[in-house]
């Protein structure tokens, strides 16, 4: 909910908001509600340029080559190493202490839909 939302709410039930900030305007006057509606319209705009320039920022890191989101837990001759064990009988447990991952990211290796998984399984084969 927003303060626009909450201050008509609140008007509704004949409760004026006073914004102390603003050397106490009536945010339920005419005055008030043009001084809300500006200050809305300029976090609105901060907000699209915070927006822009980190699409802008993503854009540039990706021309430039860098690689994008979290590291790898495993490497790929972990994640075949994981896959073989698995296949052999070793639990999913087991090898997240060993190899200090989570259950769910070695259990991912086994499940994965990309060329990993075909890589993996001809490597295991």
């Amino acid at each position: 909910m927003d303060v626009r939302t909450t201050v008509d709410a609140l008007d509704a039930i004949s409760v004026r908001v006073h914004c102390l900030a603003l050397s106490g305007v009536d945010l339920t006057s005419s005055a008030g509600r043009m001084t809300m509606q500006v200050i809305a319209a300029v976090a609105e705009f901060e907000r699209d340029l915070m927006v822009e320039r980190t699409q802008a920022g993503l854009s540039r890191a990706r021309r430039t080559g860098k690689k994008l989101g979290r590291p790898a837990s495993l490497s790929e001759d972990q994640k075949c190493q994981v896959v073989a064990r698995l296949d052999a009988g070793s639990s999913v447990s087991a090898l997240a202490r060993e190899y200090e991952t989570s259950r769910q990211t070695n259990h991912s290796c086994t499940v994965s839909t990309g060329p990993l998984n075909q890589v993996t399984r001809d490597v295991v084969s």
